[in-house]
């Protein structure tokens, strides 16, 4: 059996949310038909729409269901676009060069097509947002009107935490809509949108145990966003479609679950984290951690993340050979035209291309134990003599 170390691109489903699945999808029923079996299934996503709330410090009303992150993501940047850019003649969009592609891509679209601006912010060697960017990017006379600002709750390939409760701090004191893609954080942090000040927050199902094609966009009551998608005006007039409610079910289902467990989880998962980084750094195999890792670190980087940098290597090749060895990864990268491209996240924060290329993220989840380490730590020397050969740095 593989030692599965991929939990930010997808976790397995918990055994909760697949029974929730199960049970619901044998039921059917369209949640907007107005017979019995219609409204049995309304009965299920509102009740879920609820759990949801409550699990995340939102109201029901904010939580506007999508078929995932990637989708969410869009809504908040293309819609509050729309909104803003039509009614406050604001055009200019200020974001962080880190950001997941479900929002540089969104962002870069509106440049090309919707006339946009956009101001990045720039990390720090950690990989950390300075809220003083944030309020020097929204001070009048800094370029056109910003129509909102995004920056993501934790970094999907290093693992850094930013403090969204002060970055939407200065954007709500500037007028601005906040969004933050908190998809990686629920479930490894304490994550209260309402708490956290934002005006649009981005959650994932299958990020916390859930099914993959279902998520959710939390949206306060007075956030404007023009709807990518019309048809039957469902979710507040600005997701329209059949929703599907056995998926909202099972995400509930998990979400609840991964929430009350995170105090717990968090502490198991950065002990297997720190037991690996810790291994690794101690192989003598000139490997280094991306970004800032301190032992114990709970808040400031994501428990279950480890990110490493292994010289001489492509991070490809150590991830198919990692891979015939049992463990599986992911590199963080990009392909473009079947060329791998180093990870813009690293580039951002000031390491070279070369550096950048040998990179691994391995990352921890409800399923991990300690034989995932222990198999990893295991296949690494082999592996990255063998790589290093491939690439002629041996």
């Amino acid at each position: 059996m593989s030692a599965y170390l991929d939990h930010a691109a997808t976790t397995p489903m918990r055994a909760s949310a697949r029974d929730a699945w199960l049970e619901q999808s044998e039921r059917g029923g369209n949640p907007s038909s107005l017979h019995t079996s219609g409204r049995a299934a309304r009965a299920v996503v509102e009740e879920s729409r609820e759990e949801i709330a409550g699990a995340l410090g939102a109201r029901p009303s904010e939580v506007v269901f999508t078929s995932g992150g990637t989708e969410a993501d869009n809504l908040a940047i293309k819609g509050t676009y729309a909104a803003r850019s039509h009614s406050a003649d604001a055009h200019r969009i200020v974001v962080s060069g880190i950001e997941h592609h479900a929002v540089l891509d969104p962002v870069q679209h509106l440049v090309r097509r919707g006339g946009a601006e956009v101001t990045w912010l720039e990390p720090d060697r950690c990989g950390h947002i300075a809220v003083d960017d944030l309020r020097a990017a929204l001070a009048p006379g800094s370029g056109a009107a910003p129509a909102l600002a995004s920056v993501m709750w934790a970094n999907n390939e290093v693992g850094t935490v930013q403090p969204v409760a002060d970055l939407a701090a200065v954007a709500r004191e500037a007028g601005v809509p906040f969004h933050t893609d908190a998809v990686q954080a629920v479930g490894q942090l304490p994550v209260d949108f309402s708490a956290s000040g934002a005006d649009l927050m981005t959650v994932s199902a299958h990020k916390v145990g859930g099914p993959v094609g279902v998520g959710a966009l939390l949206a306060r009551r007075d956030a404007r966003m023009v709807p990518l998608v019309h048809g039957g005006g469902q979710e507040r007039q600005v997701r329209s479609g059949t929703l599907d409610a056995a998926g909202i079910r099972a995400f509930a289902v998990a979400l609840t679950e991964a929430v009350a467990q995170q105090e717990a989880s968090a502490a198991r998962l950065a002990g297997l984290r720190d037991r690996l980084v810790a291994g690794a750094l101690g192989l003598d195999l000139g490997v280094t951690v991306s970004g800032c890792w301190t032992e114990g670190e709970l808040l400031d980087r994501l428990p279950g993340n480890a990110h490493l940098l292994v010289p001489g290597c492509e991070g490809d090749s150590l991830l198919y050979l990692l891979d015939a060895a049992g463990v599986e990864c992911s590199t963080g990268s990009a392909c473009q035209a079947g060329v791998p491209q180093p990870s813009h996240v690293l580039l951002a924060m000031g390491y070279a291309e070369a550096e950048a290329r040998g990179a691994l993220r391995l990352s921890l989840g409800h399923t991990s134990t300690e034989a995932d380490v222990d198999a990893f730590l295991a296949a690494l020397p082999a592996v990255v003599e063998r790589a290093r050969r491939a690439s002629g740095a041996a």
